[in-house]
């Protein structure tokens, strides 16, 4: 059983249900799923470093259409300059390497800021990873200019505070999680190979990466799908009706 926003429930395997409804009502569940995912997209367009869901249908399964599998996209969006120096973009296909609760964990926004503890921080407090010094924070003078290099070396007044880890992620795209709208967590068990140094990404301060959903885009694929919705849902209505009158037949015919 599931319940739409619009107060239907339906039942997507009961035995008495005929090919039209059936098919309806899975139609309806899959057009559900991807009207979740745009609109989460359009959602976070104004984030930075977002990478848009992508959806993949298999034909049928069971008889119902359903979304096999959702995968991440993860071209990059545009580098927009900035006048702040703590933002920062990659150039490449690396990733932010932070020290998230459960361990480490990787980011593409580069929107980050000065802890009250001097460190170098994230949006949601989770410090830069050090490569330095065996990933610990990044400590700062929050009082003093702020140089970043394009490899990633962190200084101030010509003595270099750290180096932030730029990891390289070549693995299997189940093996990636998204935690949240920023972040992503690496299923190690499930990874081809561990990161390794992004050598192929460079470290760009005063830019920010743009979310890579093209708004245009998921606006015309979100109109075509809800329209798909509407039709599946005359379907069912017109199944359940017919359903309903063929019922009303045969009592009056016994």
């Amino acid at each position: 059983m599931r319940t739409l926003n619009n107060g239907y429930t339906i039942a997507l395997t009961h035995p008495d249900m005929d090919p039209l409804m059936i098919a309806a009502a899975s139609g309806m569940k899959a057009r559900m799923e991807s009207l979740d995912m745009l609109a989460n997209n359009i959602a976070n367009t104004g984030t930075a470093g977002f990478k848009a869901d992508r959806e993949f249908y298999n034909l049928y399964q069971q008889q119902l259409p359903l979304i096999e599998n959702r995968w991440t996209d993860f071209s990059q969006g545009t580098l927009l300059p900035s006048s702040n120096p703590l933002d920062l973009a990659l150039s490449g296909p690396g990733f932010f390497a932070l020290n998230g609760p459960t361990g480490t964990i990787y980011t593409r926004n580069g929107s980050f800021q000065i802890s009250k503890a001097n460190q170098l921080v994230s949006a949601d407090g989770y410090t830069l990873r050090n490569m330095l010094d065996q990933g610990k924070p990044i400590t700062i003078d929050p009082a003093a200019d702020i140089a970043i290099g394009k490899d990633g070396t962190v200084s101030q007044g010509g003595q270099t505070r750290g180096r932030f880890e730029v990891d390289q992620i070549p693995t299997p795209a189940d093996a990636i999680a998204k935690l949240g709208n920023s972040y992503f967590s690496l299923n190690l068990a499930a990874a081809s190979v561990p990161p390794k140094p992004g050598q192929d990404t460079d470290v760009l301060q005063g830019r920010l990466e743009q979310s890579n959903v093209t708004v245009s885009d998921s606006t015309i694929r979100l109109i075509a799908v809800m329209r798909q919705f509407e039709m599946l849902q005359k379907a069912l209505n017109i199944g359940t009706q017919m359903n309903k009158e063929a019922i009303q037949e045969v009592a009056r015919v016994s």
